[in-house]
């Protein structure tokens, strides 16, 4: 659908592009645009030019009156601003209205009117020839400057320039002097000279924003190409999942000769077939073993990692309680905590219903937060195991450490695969990233909810929550002819 809109645009642009007329209307709004931004650019400019003028005038007028036409100027030029500000801010279907180039048009006039008047203005009787000179060079920078202004608005140019000129050289033609005569022809010639130059820029800004329209042509084919990638990226996405699919058939292939590697070194560690006369052989025995050991590691996590990427890792669901599987989780644990003299504080919410869930997999998600908690909490540090239900109606598992925490800028890495911040880098126990993608992936597969909270130095906290429709209160798809678990001696039904 989305192709399909950018090849109509895409159609009516070229058809567009062909036209003269209609780019010329296209371009219409444009060239009010660069009006007006040229307008705004010279805000504070122009009124110098009529400071400058006033004061050298006083020399030839009289004050009172060029002060009351400077004041009456600026007034002029303080119009066309707002002017200007009002059409920049307003929206873009009223800036289509054609009232605008009228007011352009207009203010325009009356700010060229205004100089109409400053050459009218009476000389002193003792004013000299000095002022003829000033006059004619006033006519042509106010003249260039409109022009360079006004240029993109050949009506706006012609409503603000041509009556300056015609007021000048009538004014010189009245004084019956050859002097005044050539110098009438000159503001002529100069008006016309001027105009040439603005048929020049106006045809330069329409170049320019052909240009600019081209550019949007171009970026609305860039738009189709991103179309035909996002197109490409998806196939990548089957490319990787082939992949996947293949690196967890072959991770089978590499257990066979590991089980072997890891069964000979224990039997050489343990010097079951009999003891070694050289200690260095036994040590790189021990040290084969624990290697292979963590390459089992690393490959059973991959393996798992890929199942559930290629989608081929099902769950074996039942009925348990989530209490069971976290008190198994935590003596398992308890040898490895004790070993850093660590305290395990577990609270449990009483008489909490069964969860439909893989027992295999929760289980692997407890001992993942939790062996994570344990190597990473410094020595006489604590850890606090929570149970219980969240505020949906599902239920929870909370594990808060007192460790040294994670920056909030490392957390996105840590929750990538074989992401590893600088507190794990640096740490003594080697990790291999992979432990939170699998939580993640696997408490997805249960519908639940995966959160990492940490703050630098103030410890971290992780809570897996279960969605209410895996509470067998709640639970529309478990079977409700189970057989009911036996009961402990607690009180508590087993799992």
């Amino acid at each position: 659908m989305r192709r399909r809109e950018l090849a109509r645009t895409i159609r009516d642009f070229r058809g567009a592009m062909g036209t003269k007329e209609s780019l010329q209307s296209k371009f219409e709004g444009e060239r009010r645009h660069l009006f007006a931004d040229t307008r705004l650019s010279a805000a504070f400019a122009v009124p110098m030019l009529a400071l400058i003028v006033t004061a050298i005038s006083t020399m030839w007028l009289n004050k009172g009156l060029v002060t009351i036409w400077f004041v009456f100027t600026l007034c002029m030029h303080l119009l066309i601003v707002l002017t200007c500000q009002a059409y920049e801010k307003s929206s873009s279907e009223e800036r289509a209205k054609k009232h605008w180039l009228r007011r352009f048009t207009f203010g325009d006039f009356l700010y060229g009117t205004c100089w109409c008047v400053f050459f009218l203005l009476p000389q002193k009787p003792d004013s000299g020839t000095g002022f003829l000179e000033f006059q004619f060079a006033t006519l042509l920078i106010v003249v260039a400057m409109n022009t360079m202004q006004s240029a993109t608005l050949p009506r706006a140019l012609v409503a603000g320039t041509l009556p300056i000129t015609l007021t000048v050289a009538v004014n010189f033609l009245l004084a019956a002097d050859s002097i005044h005569y050539t110098l009438a022809a000159m503001a002529v010639g100069a008006q016309g000279f001027f105009l040439i130059l603005a048929n020049q820029l106006i045809k330069n800004a329409n170049t320019m924003l052909e240009y600019r329209a081209e550019k949007d042509f171009l970026i609305a084919e860039l738009e189709t190409a991103n179309a035909l990638s996002d197109e490409s990226r998806r196939r990548a996405e089957a490319a990787n999942m082939a992949k996947s699919r293949f690196l967890a058939t072959m991770s089978h292939e590499l257990r066979t000769p590991l089980n072997a590697i890891l069964g000979f070194s224990e039997i050489m560690k343990d010097e079951v077939l009999g003891p070694m006369d050289n200690a260095n052989y036994k040590n790189y025995a021990a040290d084969i073993h624990g290697s292979g050991q963590h390459l089992l590691h690393l490959i059973n996590e991959i393996l798992d990692l890929s199942r559930i990427e290629a989608g081929r890792h099902e769950l074996q669901e039942e009925a348990l309680h989530l209490t069971d599987i976290v008190e198994e989780c935590c003596s398992m644990m308890q040898i490895r905590a004790k070993a850093k003299d660590i305290a395990l504080r577990e609270r449990h919410d009483a008489a909490l219903p069964q969860v439909w869930a893989d027992e295999r997999a929760l289980r692997q998600v407890i001992l993942n937060l939790l062996s994570n908690a344990v190597k990473f909490t410094p020595t006489n540090g604590e850890i606090r195991i929570s149970v219980g239900r969240s505020a949906d109606g599902g239920q929870f598992v909370s594990i808060a450490d007192t460790g040294p925490g994670i920056p909030e800028e490392e957390i996105p890495i840590v929750l990538e695969a074989f992401g590893q911040g600088a507190v794990a880098i640096k740490s003594a126990e080697p990790g291999t990233g992979l432990g939170l993608s699998i939580v993640q992936a696997l408490v997805k597969m249960h519908g639940g909810k995966f959160e990492l909270k940490s703050k630098l130095r103030q410890g971290t906290e992780v809570i897996v929550s279960l969605p209410k429709a895996r509470v067998m209160n709640f639970a529309s798809g478990a079977p409700k002819t189970a057989a009911q678990p036996p009961e402990r001696q607690d009180g508590r039904k087993s799992a």
